[in-house]
């Protein structure tokens, strides 16, 4: 090969050092562009992913509580009173079910499902108790040994209680009574977006149970003789 040949090749070969520094200058260019729209994305981007781990929290949680209101029992809070144990204010309900858990007695709970504070600042928290009479009947008077806390919101999330009786009309409280609300509706908000979801559920069991001395007397009124009838010992 003759020398002028392999000079020629030399010089060909990589890239100059005008060419290096435009390469850079392009590469620079790019790499702003990429930032400016990750930028502008990537923040929507992450409200997005949180908007929907809230919905997806705040759906979770609308369905324990439709699970467990709609299972609220009718029972007596104390022996001398015939008023079910059902106390519901905006932010808080206590209530009778059926026990639930795969460790639980069988048999009956309070349960209370209220806003409270802990360690890492306000919560919705459910907790529960094994069924006693209460003394007066009112479980803000009678001390009630709630346990098991199940954190089910936190900030920003807040829910409200909404209570309605037969006439259909929604009340943020429910007062003792002689009968249980006919329905309950909670309301999920989001401090940052308003009210976030909402639904509701209806109690199962509405009525006041039986008196045991009306089926007595019930019984024996179907033990009489009708008139006409057949009567023994003859």
């Amino acid at each position: 090969m003759s020398r002028p040949l392999a000079r020629a090749q030399r010089e060909d070969a990589g890239f100059t050092l005008f060419e290096a520094l435009v390469a850079i200058a392009l590469m620079g260019l790019i790499l702003g562009a990429l930032a400016t729209v990750t930028a502008q994305w990537l923040p929507n981007w992450n409200r997005g992913l949180v908007r929907a781990q809230r919905n997806e929290q705040a759906a979770i949680v609308l369905d324990r509580l439709v699970a467990d209101l709609s299972a609220a029992e009718y029972v007596s809070a104390s022996r001398l009173r015939n008023v079910p144990l059902f106390r519901g204010a905006e932010f808080a309900v206590v209530f009778v079910r059926s026990a639930l858990g795969p460790n639980g007695r069988p048999g009956l709970e309070i349960v209370q499902i209220a806003e409270t504070a802990d360690s890492r600042g306000p919560a919705l928290v459910r907790t529960r108790a094994p069924f006693v009479p209460l003394p007066t009947g009112d479980p803000q008077v009678d001390p009630i040994p709630f346990a098991d806390p199940v954190v089910l919101l936190r900030p920003p999330l807040h829910l409200a209680f909404a209570y309605a009786g037969a006439d259909g009309n929604w009340k943020r409280a429910w007062r003792p009574s002689g009968e249980l609300p006919s329905a309950v509706r909670f309301d999920v908000h989001d401090s940052e977006r308003g009210t976030l979801i909402s639904t509701a559920t209806r109690i199962h069991i509405e009525m006041r149970a039986p008196r045991p001395e009306t089926a007595g007397e019930a019984a024996e009124e179907n033990a009489q003789p009708q008139p006409g009838g057949a009567t023994g010992g003859q």
